[in-house]
C-alpha cells in the first residue's frame, strides 16, 4: 500500500486524522508522517487500514513470492480465493490477500488442484486493476509468463462481447500483448507437473488452439467453468 493510497482510504472513509490513529494504535503526529510519504506503510499496518478504510483487495500488501519448489497448502490459497469473492469457495472462511500475490503463489505451484486453476481466470477477469506491472514482472522472473499468458487469454474470452467485463477486456488485451513479446517456447503444464506420459500425448494432440499458442498441456477453456454462463 502506497502512502497516497492509504491517506486516500481514510479521507473516502470518512475519518479525521485522529480519529484513524486510535482505531489504528497509533499517534496522529505517526499517521501523519505516513500520509506524508516520510514512513513507509508497513505490511501490518496497510491491512489494519485496508480493513478500517474498507479498502479493496488490490490495496493490500504484497507478500514475497515463495521460494522455488515451496508448496502452499490448498486449503490456504482457496481461503484467499474466498476472500476475493470467488463463489466456488463461498462456504470457506475467507482470507485477505492481494489478487496478484494470490495468482502468482498458485502459478508457481508444481502440481495445482484443478478447482483453483480453474478459479484464477475469475481473479484476472474481477480484479483487472490488479498490480499488473509487480505480476507480470515476478512471473518472467519465476518463468511462469507462459502459465499467466494462457490465463489472461481465458480471462479476456469469458470477458469478450459482455458490455459490462469492457475495461477488464482492454486491460487483458494489453497485457495479453505484453506478455507475448516474452513467451517461452519450452513445454510446461498448467501447474502439473506431475501429469502422466499418457495425459501428456493425448493433451499435446487435442489442447485447444489457446494452449498450444502458450505452449501450455492443459484442457482449461473459458466455456468449460461454471462462471462463464
Amino acid at each position: 500500500m502506497t502512502n497516497e493510497q492509504f491517506k486516500a482510504g481514510r479521507l473516502r472513509a470518512g475519518l479525521t486524522q485522529k480519529q484513524a490513529a486510535a482505531a489504528l494504535d497509533v499517534s496522529q503526529p505517526y499517521l501523519s508522517q505516513l500520509e506524508m510519504g516520510q514512513r513507509p506503510v508497513t505490511p501490518e499496518l496497510a491491512r489494519s487500514a485496508a480493513t478500517l478504510y474498507r479498502l479493496p483487495a488490490t490495496a493490500l500488501p504484497m507478500r514475497e513470492p515463495p521460494a522455488e519448489g515451496e508448496v502452499t497448502d490448498a486449503a490456504q490459497l482457496a481461503r484467499q480465493l474466498s476472500g476475493l469473492g470467488y463463489p466456488g469457495f463461498a462456504h470457506l472462511r475467507p482470507r485477505k490477500a492481494n489478487p496478484a500475490a494470490v495468482v502468482l503463489e498458485a502459478l508457481l505451484q508444481k502440481d495445482l488442484e484443478t478447482r483453483l486453476a480453474e478459479a484464477l481466470p475469475w481473479v484476472l477477469l474481477s480484479y483487472p486493476d490488479l498490480d499488473w506491472s509487480w505480476l507480470v514482472r515476478h512471473a518472467k522472473l519465476q518463468d511462469v509468463q507462459n502459465r499467466l499468458g494462457f490465463l489472461v487469454a481465458v480471462a479476456k474470452d469469458l470477458a469478450a462481447d459482455r458490455a459490462e467485463f469492457d475495461p477488464a477486456f482492454r486491460q487483458l488485451s494489453a497485457v495479453e500483448q505484453q506478455l507475448e513479446h516474452a513467451r517461452l517456447a519450452r513445454e510446461d503444464t498448467l501447474c502439473r507437473e506431475s501429469m502422466p506420459q499418457a495425459e501428456r500425448r493425448w493433451l499435446k494432440a487435442n489442447r485447444s488452439a489457446r494452449a498450444r499458442h502458450w505452449n501450455l498441456l492443459t484442457g482449461l477453456t473459458a466455456d468449460q467453468l461454471s462462471y462463464a454462463h
